[in-house]
Formats: C-alpha cells, structure tokens, sequence
C-alpha cells in the first residue's frame, strides 16, 4: 500500500532554505518488497526492475502494487553483503540488461558481470562476461556497480574482499575498478593492458569497497564512492592508470582502536579523494540526476547513506571540486541502497528495510 510521508518531511522541504533542490516536492513509500532491493531499474514509468541481493529478481508493478519474480536467474552465492546485485540497461540494445552478482565459486563468490534479455517474466541468453579472479570468503566488499561511459564502454567496480592488502596486489582484481567492452573482451587502451604485473581489465586500483559509480558525459568525469573503515569513506575522481591508495592511505581509523587505517592521510604518487566523510556515511550507491522535475539538482551527485539513514547530495564542478554538501530524509530512518530516475524526472530510491520511495512534485 502506498504512503504519503507529510509531516516532518514536506515542512521541511518546503520551508528550509537548504532543501531548494527538492522545493515544493513530496515522499511517497510505494510499496515494500521481501528482502534488500540492491538496484532498481526503470522498465517504463510503471515497472520497476528490483534485483534482491538474495538472489530474486522481482518485476514491480508500481501503479497496480503487484510484484512477480522473473525466471533465468543463475544461481549466486547469497552471503553477508553479496548476492545478486546491480542492474544497468544496455545503452544500444532494447530490452538488454546488464548484471553484478556474486558468482558461486569454490567456498566464496566472485564478483561477475553478466547481460541477458529480459522477455516478458523471464531472462535469456544469459552471459557471464566477465568473472574476476577473487573469490570473496568473508561475505564483505564485493564491490559490483556499473557505469557505462559515452563510448559504450562498461565499467564496475570490485571490493578488496575484506582482505585490505589485495587492493595493492595488482595480479587480482580486487580492490579495483575494471573497464571493459559491452562483450566483456579487454579494450586495447586499457592503462595496464600491456603490463605483466596488472590483470589487463585493471582501469583503477587501490580501492576498499567501491558501491557507487557514474559516467557524466557532459563534464567527461567518472566518479565512484567507496566505503572508508571507521570513517574515511571517499568520493574520487577517476583516472586511467591511477593509485587511490588502499590501504597504504587512508582518512579512517582501525575498527579495533583509534589507531589510523593507513600509513597516512596523503601520500605522493597516490591520487586523494575529492571528498571524505568522517564520521562514516557508508554510501551505498551514486547516481547523477538529468530530470526536469527537479532542474535544480541538474548535474548532482546523489549518494544512498546505509549508516546515516538519508540522501546525501554534493554539488561538483568541471575542474572536479566538491562545493556544497547537503542531506536529506534523516528522520525517514532508512539505510538508502539504491536512487534513480524516471523518466519524468521523478527520484526513486530504495531501502535495505525493503522500501521503495520516490520523490515527486507535491503539486503538478
């Protein structure tokens, strides 16, 4: 059943000078699905895509309120914070999704992308593009967002597999971002391709445990987000080729004392975030709003806060630099997993309570 949330959130939006991006707008819960939605994708304005990190891939009727579970899913090894993951649209091929899950292998997972057609309620032609040579055993930092940039090529992001010193041991790809082909083959101007000691997807390295990525093509900028340990979660600013530091650098402390994580904060040679959060936000997804609805988020950052329960938006510039932080829906007291857009330009998100929620005028 739907629910209108009024009080405090509309007050606020409306009346706080701070909350000019969502001016005049309302929350509205639309429906609550049986496990964590870890990504939503928009079929068309009615249907939602709902990958359940425990391994159900779910169509959600939002006008009817009716959910059906769609056949062609592999299996995937359900642990701690892996599963069945991300989903991303192809960008050429109607009715083509890609996919990050946890693939079963020996007594872990490897974080794999794969594509397949959705056909009415069921998956076909189901491909693992590309499976990474971790194996996750600790049921932690898998990693697993996708971005496509405006050359059609893909990009996913792959934790440390809570073992912090593989992020610098670049014969595996943990702790890496990886840049592939929309076949999974290895593009030619890889930064490492030609390097012995890199697995030739390697793009970036040095990673903790990215969950977020996006490609905006009008700043040609490719950013992700990733967790820090006990605060130092970090916004960065992708390059080709680059270090970002794990775990030689770190804005974070031990989970065990307060003992820095890193050797130090900065360090030559080593690219530094463009933002850090300390306390921890734990982001759980990024995504860049194009929409009408609401023209003053136009060009932001929107990052899913788990542990501090709102939405968390920076405003960036072309050079790269962070300008204005904000956040909203604190009081909603949900862990936000994964934001989107319609096509209207409506922001939809969802929770790891289940919850699905989306953001629309309060009067159209």
């Amino acid at each position: 059943m739907r629910q209108l949330i009024l009080i405090p959130l509309l007050f606020f939006i409306a009346l706080s000078g701070q909350a000019r991006e969502f001016e005049g707008s309302q929350l509205e819960k639309i429906t609550t699905v049986n496990g964590v939605p870890w990504s939503i994708v928009h079929l068309d304005d009615n249907t939602l895509l709902v990958a359940l990190r425990d391994g159900n891939l779910l169509l959600v009727d939002t006008v009817k309120n009716t959910q059906s579970k769609v056949a062609g899913v592999p299996k995937v090894y359900a642990s701690g914070q892996g599963g069945l993951m991300d989903i991303h649209p192809s960008p050429t091929e109607a009715n083509v999704y890609y996919f990050t899950y946890a693939k079963p292998v020996g007594k872990g997972g490897a974080p794999t992308l794969a594509k397949a057609t959705l056909d009415g309620s069921s998956l076909s032609d189901w491909q693992d593009l590309f499976t990474s040579n971790v194996s996750v055993t600790s049921g932690r930092h898998f990693g697993s967002r996708i971005a496509f940039d405006d050359k059609g090529l893909v990009y996913m992001t792959i934790g440390d597999s809570g073992d912090r010193d593989t992020a610098q041991q670049t014969d595996n790809h943990a702790g890496t971002i990886v840049r592939l082909n929309p076949d999974g083959s290895i593009p030619k101007d890889n930064p490492f391709v030609d390097k012995e000691e890199f697995q030739p997807e390697i793009y970036s390295y040095g990673h903790r445990n990215p969950q977020g990525i996006v490609f905006d093509s009008e700043r040609q900028q490719l950013w992700s987000i990733e967790h820090g340990p006990r605060g130092g979660d970090e916004l960065n600013l992708i390059s080709a080729g680059l270090n970002y530091g794990w775990p030689i650098t770190s804005h974070g402390k031990e989970y065990w004392g307060p003992i820095n994580a890193g050797d130090a904060q900065e360090k030559e040679g080593i690219e530094s975030p463009k933002k850090v959060y300390i306390p921890s936000i734990a982001p759980g997804s990024l995504h860049l709003y194009q929409g009408q609805e609401f023209p003053r988020l136009n060009g932001i950052l929107l990052i899913g806060a788990l542990k501090l329960t709102h939405i968390n938006i920076l405003d960036v510039n072309e050079t790269g630099q962070v300008l204005e932080e904000r956040r909203y829906y604190e009081d909603l007291g949900e862990r936000v997993r994964d934001i989107t857009t319609d096509s209207q330009g409506n922001v939809w998100f969802s929770t790891d309570s289940g919850a699905i929620y989306k953001i629309s005028r309060a009067f159209q």
